[in-house]
């Protein structure tokens, strides 16, 4: 499949430079990050959340998890993941858990997690499960324009698989 085309669309109406990377198939932001020999704190995911009226992507590094009750009081939002059924709507030139982390993409309220700023490059899914986005940091955030940020992550434990 590759990039998903509303991704491809986005990044080309507004000028920003990347490049494509394959690997081998991977089931979640970890596996990429090991199939791609890319450390997994440069490799932002997204994790969709939901409140009463609209859907929330919260962007984190692959490195961290999301803390839900410390986005919750911090944005004043009661959030809770999204279903399934909910993303397949969502994201209907991706597949399934190969979201990209850019919210505006898809008309998204966007929360991105502060820690992303600490590295240089950033790699994100591109719409499946084999192709990365590769970019500078200060360009994937500058994608995010208007989106609010905070810290919401932790640090995971190596021993301890995040739900998301």
């Amino acid at each position: 499949m590759g990039i998903a085309m509303k991704l491809s669309d986005y990044l080309e109406v507004n000028q920003v430079e990347y490049e494509v990377l394959n690997h081998s198939h991977s089931g979640n932001s970890m596996q990429t990050a090991r199939a791609s020999n890319v450390p997994a704190h440069c490799v932002a995911k997204a994790v969709v959340l939901e409140d009463d009226t609209h859907a929330v992507m919260a962007v984190l590094p692959a490195s961290r998890r999301l803390q839900l009750r410390e986005l919750q009081a911090r944005s004043g939002q009661a959030l809770r993941l999204a279903t399934e059924a909910e993303l397949k709507g969502l994201f209907v030139d991706c597949e399934p858990g190969a979201v990209p982390p850019v919210g505006a993409v898809y008309g998204m309220e966007t929360i991105w997690d502060d820690s992303l700023m600490e590295q240089p490059e950033t790699y994100f899914e591109a719409g499946d499960h084999e192709t990365l986005v590769h970019m500078k940091t200060r360009d994937f955030i500058g994608m995010m324009k208007g989106a609010r940020h905070m810290a919401f992550s932790a640090q995971m434990d190596e021993e301890r698989r995040p739900l998301f």
